[in-house]
């Protein structure tokens, strides 16, 4: 019997296949924290970037993500996902060992460095959507959001931790050695990974292949007419329009600018706020389990972008100032947990495993591919208008992303055990999904 299989919720703890699978991840986001930092230290320290390349260097890690509704169609046909996923792991480990070895011979470019954006953010996208339907079969239905919890509240962990061990590396070894070490990360994920045995279902014998882009398509349409899945697709990337029209950046700005904050007040700030991602990954599973998981998505939705809105308005003396940003940033940090654990829960339920890769493929490019586009709208919007009334835009426009889901029926879902209506093989006309 294959975890996907079994009905009773059971300890993952005792599970050695998770565990193998958990380690590598957890292990491989606290080597992402390291290469995050050591990028762009590498293009500013070593190659005098402006800030234009920069901006480039974390485009192209995205740009990836708009073919990922092709790839997720050619995943779909592939037997051994396991398989993709260690080669994955492999390719960016390689591309990233590429830059301590040029260092070394003291040709590194910028041109080498757009190339390891893009190669592994190629790479990141073939593993993601290879993910889904392995870890349909690695976990039990029943845990599903158990296992989404501890892996968020590893990666939740590694944003906590993670920048002060990537700093004190590349201060004592420099940025492209650093990167070393997020290479040996990706290949311990790739052994764990590996080591990880599942039930992978075999190909469909004596059909034909449909063409690749008409498999594209498919999932494509598949989330368009699902109601679950397209009233999640339109709330998530709704939601990460206006939280990257409000981005990462634009809040440093507001806060070096507007509140006056030094550096090392926001760093702190941050580094205070970030433990509410970590906090709202591990309490996910227990809010769901008394509220019910459509409410706790529902929650989510609004208590990942509003709190932008707290930081907005800050004022007063520095502790109000510093205090708001750090509240703003550890409420935003529960909500997004709260949305993230839950909802990739109940995907992973309704859909069918012959699909899994191209709704992947498919919700990727439009969810992440209007990232940049938010972006670039907020440059827009702070330079014509103001940056706080765009972190305003930001907050309201996030919000009301709860909109899509409050006539679906994910707000309905209650729980994900056997007894749910929430099938792997629901389809467009699936019942509403109440336990």
């Amino acid at each position: 019997m294959t975890a996907a299989d079994r009905s009773i919720p059971v300890s993952l703890w005792r599970d050695q296949r998770f565990r193998r699978f958990w380690a590598g991840q957890s292990i491989s986001q606290f080597g992402d924290r390291i290469t995050e930092l050591a990028l762009p230290l590498i293009a500013v320290g070593a190659l005098h970037a402006s800030a234009n390349q920069v901006a480039w260097l974390t485009a192209l890690i995205w740009t990836p993500t708009l073919l990922a509704i092709v790839l997720g169609a050619w995943v779909d046909h592939q037997v051994h996902k396991r398989r993709l996923m260690v080669l994955a792991d492999l390719v960016r480990a390689a591309v990233l060992l590429s830059l301590p070895a040029a260092y070394l011979l003291g040709a590194v470019t910028l041109s080498q460095l757009y190339a390891v954006a893009l190669l592994t953010g190629a790479a990141g996208v073939l593993f993601n959507t290879a993910y889904p339907p392995f870890f349909a079969h690695l976990v039990p239905r029943s845990s599903y959001v158990d296992a989404n919890s501890k892996l968020s509240t590893s990666r939740s962990a590694s944003y906590v931790a993670g920048p002060a061990i990537g700093g004190a590396l590349v201060q004592a070894l420099t940025a492209p050695v650093a990167v070393v070490v997020d290479a040996l990360t990706f290949l311990a994920s790739a052994i764990l990974v590996g080591r990880v045995s599942i039930d992978e279902p075999p190909a469909a014998p004596d059909q034909t292949t449909p063409p690749l882009l008409r498999r594209a398509r498919e999932g494509l349409v598949f989330v368009i007419r699902h109601p679950v899945l397209r009233a999640s697709l339109g709330c998530a990337a709704t939601v990460n329009f206006f939280t990257f029209v409000a981005g990462s950046g634009l809040i440093v700005l507001f806060a070096s600018r507007n509140l006056g904050l030094t550096a090392g007040v926001i760093g702190m700030a941050f580094g205070i706020g970030a433990t509410g991602s970590l906090l709202g990954a591990v309490i996910a599973p227990k809010v769901s389990r008394r509220f019910g998981v459509g409410r706790s998505i529902v929650v989510g939705a609004v208590l990942y972008p509003a709190p932008i809105a707290i930081a907005a308005a800050a004022g007063g003396p520095l502790w109000a100032r510093a205090g708001a940003l750090a509240l703003a940033e550890f409420l935003s940090g529960v909500g997004v947990m709260l949305f993230d654990v839950n909802l990739n829960s109940v995907q992973a339920a309704v859909i069918p495993d012959g699909m899994r890769s191209r709704v992947a493929g498919a919700y990727s490019t439009i969810n992440y591919g209007l990232r940049p586009v938010g972006a670039v709208l907020g440059g827009l919007l702070a330079t014509l208008i103001d940056l706080r009334v765009t972190l305003l835009i930001g907050a309201i426009g996030g919000a009301l992303s709860v909109l899509w889901l409050l006539p679906s029926p994910i707000p309905r879902v209650r729980s994900l055990t056997p007894d749910n209506p929430v099938a792997p093989d629901s389809g467009p006309d699936a019942r509403p999904l109440a336990s």
